[in-house]
């Protein structure tokens, strides 16, 4: 049974981690665009998302 799981959980980090990657992408533009405009709000949001996005990253590398 446990090697059931672990094999459930490669494959699920296999499927989530280029939609991660694609997250991470655009909310890396999300904050360029916001820091041209000078919008901190925008800033604050995007950088806690992008925190948010890199432990789950990390999480499913582990």
């Amino acid at each position: 049974m446990k090697y059931v799981m672990e094999a459930l959980r490669r494959k699920e980090a296999e499927e989530r981690l280029p939609v991660i990657k694609l997250e991470i992408d655009y909310e890396l533009a999300t904050l360029y665009d916001a820091m041209q405009e000078k919008d901190t709000v925008q800033i604050i949001k995007s950088k806690e998302r992008l925190k948010q996005l890199s432990e789950q990253w990390i999480s499913l590398i582990d």
